[in-house]
């Protein structure tokens, strides 16, 4: 597990917890969080700008249409763990939609957020930044 992740579970007392556990949707509620993250710490360094600029240029990352040709841009390169991770999310029964997205496009959004949850959760990080540098080479979208 990466450091940062060990200490806050410590600073919080979170008992160590199997991800496989998890519904794939709460995978994709972290998922969602850590990669826009990601996202935001990519666009930041990348210039000071004024806040709504930043927020209307990570937009164009987190929705579900990029996220959707982001994990068919890598979904090769996955592995047997990572992609049964992608297809339990794409898969999951969600209740809501995008409003800009078809469904098979925040299905697949709904599984790149559930790897990206489970990569983090699991203490993968690196492995987690590593796929979305490469989707985003990929799609041509590297900030």
């Amino acid at each position: 597990m990466e450091e940062s992740l060990k200490y806050l579970k410590e600073q919080f007392t979170l008992p160590d917890v199997d991800v496989k556990t998890y519904s794939p949707l709460v995978l994709a509620y972290m998922g969602d969080g850590i990669y826009e993250l990601v996202v935001r710490t990519i666009l930041v360094g990348r210039g000071n700008r004024q806040a709504n600029v930043l927020h209307k240029k990570a937009s164009g990352y987190v929705k579900a249409s990029a996220q959707a040709a982001m994990i068919l841009s890598i979904r090769e390169e996955l592995t047997e763990e990572e992609h049964q991770v992608y297809k339990r999310g794409r898969n999951a029964k969600t209740f809501s939609m995008a409003k800009h997205a078809s469904m098979g496009e925040y299905r697949q959004a709904t599984g790149f957020e559930a790897l990206m949850g489970y990569l983090y959760l699991t203490g993968r990080m690196s492995r987690m930044i590593d796929l979305i540098r490469l989707g985003m080479e990929r799609t041509g979208e590297l900030p």
